[in-house]
């Protein structure tokens, strides 16, 4: 199995944060090999296999994983130690502060982002498409860490994992209108009369205008469409694909 980590976490000891790729897993084509997702079309076993080789390789039990029915909003869902695999919240970002929960956000071109808080012992999983970050998904991901668990916007760490990039995001005029209309101009790239965007651009002005220091963010810089031998990718892939994921849980802390 192949798995990208985080020069950012590295430092911290009592954090473990991956982004998978499409490789390592048992599901066959278009899935191949390691799609996460059970909504995708692929069978429902090959993928809960996958799930139990990600444990396994990662340290946690599988049962105790939460992840998203992802649906492009801004809802933010605190989990705590009543929810378990088969609770599945309708929500774009996860967070929490108890230790052994691994939360887990699935992409396929969107933007997977895992965050931590070293002060407070608080994580974060985000996905960030174009209407989640038009929609603030992130900064308001932010915010409900602030509330619950105290975090400090100097403090946080994020990381933004394997995502389309401007390159291969071709949009309409009418979307671009709407980054423009929302301050996001510079997200977007025209080359002659069509015009692309970058979403994680998007992201980094929001997470700027915090006052956030980009010491405090790494880039995987991998497009997923460029790079679709290697990620799943919506686009790339005609739309009939399966789901990388990024994951983060709590090891506890020494007594």
């Amino acid at each position: 199995m192949t798995l990208l980590s985080s020069n950012l976490f590295s430092q911290y000891l009592h954090i473990s944060a991956h982004f998978t790729t499409r490789h390592g897993g048992v599901s066959s084509s278009p899935y191949g090999t390691f799609n996460l997702a059970f909504h995708v079309g692929d069978n429902a076993q090959d993928v809960l296999k996958n799930h139990h080789i990600l444990a396994d390789r990662l340290g946690y039990d599988p049962k105790s994983l939460i992840h998203m029915h992802q649906i492009h909003s801004n809802i933010i869902i605190p989990v705590n130690s009543t929810m378990n695999f088969d609770t599945v919240p309708q929500c774009d970002a996860l967070i929490t502060n108890h230790t052994n929960i691994p939360l887990m956000v699935m992409s396929a071109d969107c933007t997977p982002i895992l965050l931590y808080d070293p002060v407070n012992h608080a994580i974060g999983a985000v996905h960030a498409g174009r209407a989640g970050a038009l929609n603030r998904i992130l900064p308001l991901t932010l915010e409900a860490m602030q509330k619950n668990y105290n975090t400090a916007l100097s403090d946080i760490q994020i990381v933004f994992g394997p995502s389309i990039q401007g390159c291969c995001y071709e949009i309409n005029e009418t979307i671009a209108h709407e980054v423009k209309e929302k301050g996001y101009e510079d997200a977007l790239l025209w080359r002659k009369e069509k015009v692309s965007l970058d979403v994680n651009t998007i992201l980094h002005m929001q997470l700027k205008a915090l006052g956030i220091t980009s010491e405090q963010i790494e880039s995987i810089n991998q497009c997923t469409a460029c790079n679709s031998h290697n990620f799943f990718s919506y686009r790339a892939d005609s739309q009939h694909t399966g789901r990388i994921a990024g994951v983060i849980f709590l090891r506890p802390l020494p007594s």
